[in-house]
């Protein structure tokens, strides 16, 4: 692990600190115009651009299966699945339904003094897809989040796909993750390609309205680029993992470099950091990290007391916080930007990953000083249902009319002040 060390004198600093260790990353490629260029392609040929692509990037030159998985291949792979990972999996989808649910908002109502009625309802998307990564390893937990929220936020179908890998298949475990969480449709395909084949349609993959789930750059530049175009939405640009654990002198040492490691396996692009008034337990924790395996990036930050050490996080906007020590852990209800707050020497960020009940699509680089993670809300719109009775319009047709003239919208005008007349208000 590249660990460096760094102070932060005083409060004022900590935005600059936070943007000096967040460089510790290095920014992605600029991938924008081969991805413009893929999606141009699936755009223009469809399932055969997708199947080239695959069998260039994903299958090693091997002809690739059929795009969309079976059904009776999905409880194939449900039946194989381990007895003890269908169980997890089955813990993982209870608790992350139970916590999405809870987010859908219910109706709000209110009558204004005119006399017309404005309600707001939520409604859900009617299809959404979710990017499940399969590069270094399987993400079953990826349809989980992503599946189970959809499902709860009231989404009719729910599309999955993940890149499959030299034997044409996808892995079996995101298969069987995808039988259990209630997943619609599955498809073999990855890459910008599969985005592209998501936002527009293809002979095989019909068009969605929302795209979830993390993936590589070039994944993340064509989800930002179908969303620019005005044809999905999307959860947000989800660049490299980062974990912030911010402890004071009676956190266990151990548990905090086993966090900070946990995080590492993330890969070389993750970042690691950890703050603390406590100089010598840095010097302890950084004996700790010395010469392990995991090649993220990582920063042990000296501050002069948990008020700067509040100041800091909330500058650096991590995608994970830990607060781990009875007086750090006091600082819960002042955190202002995190993707996720993890509270307490039990609160392992390990957990939220897989099985604590959050979300584990979270914003990263930080992106949490603006954004939230992927809940019910991401799958759902706010729509206004309004009812005007003739003595309301009555009320509001001068008012409008002369706003609507001042505008240069003579028809707008005359659209509300017909209502009067129609209703016998005039």
């Amino acid at each position: 692990m590249r660990l460096e060390r760094r102070r932060l004198a005083d409060a004022a600093g900590a935005a600059a600190l936070a943007a000096q260790v967040r460089a510790l990353v290095p920014a992605g490629a600029d991938v924008a115009g081969p991805v413009a260029a893929i999606v141009a392609d699936v755009r223009a040929r469809g399932d055969a651009a997708v199947v080239e692509l695959t069998r260039r990037h994903d299958t090693g030159g091997a002809e690739p299966r059929p795009l969309r998985v079976a059904d009776d291949e999905l409880a194939a792979a449900l039946a194989a699945l381990a007895p003890d990972v269908r169980a997890a999996l089955e813990v993982a989808i209870a608790n992350v339904r139970a916590v999405a649910q809870a987010g859908v908002d219910g109706e709000a109502a209110v009558t204004l003094p005119e006399g017309q009625r404005v309600t707001l309802r939520e409604v859900p998307v009617r299809r959404a897809a979710v990017y499940v990564p399969g590069g270094r390893a399987p993400y079953p937990s990826t349809v989980v989040m992503g599946v189970v929220t959809a499902r709860a936020a009231g989404v009719a179908e729910v599309a999955v796909c993940a890149p499959p890998g030299a034997d044409g298949d996808a892995h079996p475990a995101i298969l069987a993750a995808c039988a259990l969480a209630g997943a619609s449709e599955v498809y073999r395909m990855g890459g910008a390609q599969a985005i592209a084949a998501l936002a527009y349609g293809t002979e095989t993959v019909a068009p969605v309205d929302v795209i979830v789930g993390p993936g590589s750059l070039w994944v993340q530049e064509a989800k930002r680029q179908v969303a620019g175009a005005g044809r999905v939405g999307i959860d947000g640009f989800a660049g490299p993992s980062d974990v912030l654990v911010v402890f004071d002198g009676a956190a266990d040492l151990e548990l905090v470099a086993l966090d900070l490691r946990a995080q590492a396996e993330h890969g070389a692009d993750s970042l690691v950091v950890a703050v603390s008034p406590d100089g010598g337990a840095l010097d302890r924790l950084a004996a700790l990290l010395d010469g392990v395996p995991e090649p993220a990036a990582g920063a042990l930050v000296h501050v002069r007391d948990l008020d700067d050490a509040l100041a800091f996080a909330n500058a650096f906007a991590p995608e994970h916080l830990e607060l781990i020590g009875p007086d750090a852990e006091a600082l819960a209800a002042r955190v202002r930007h995190a993707g996720c707050l993890f509270v307490g020497a039990g609160a392992a960020t390990a957990f939220g990953d897989y099985l604590a009940g959050s979300n584990h699509v979270l914003p990263t680089d930080g992106a949490a000083r603006f954004a939230s993670g992927l809940s019910a809300r991401t799958f759902r719109r706010r729509m206004a249902e309004v009812r005007i009775p003739g003595d309301a319009a009555a009320r509001l047709a001068a008012p409008g009319a002369a706003i609507a003239r001042a505008e240069g919208f003579a028809r707008h005008a005359e659209s509300m002040e017909a209502r009067v007349r129609n209703n016998g208000a005039a």
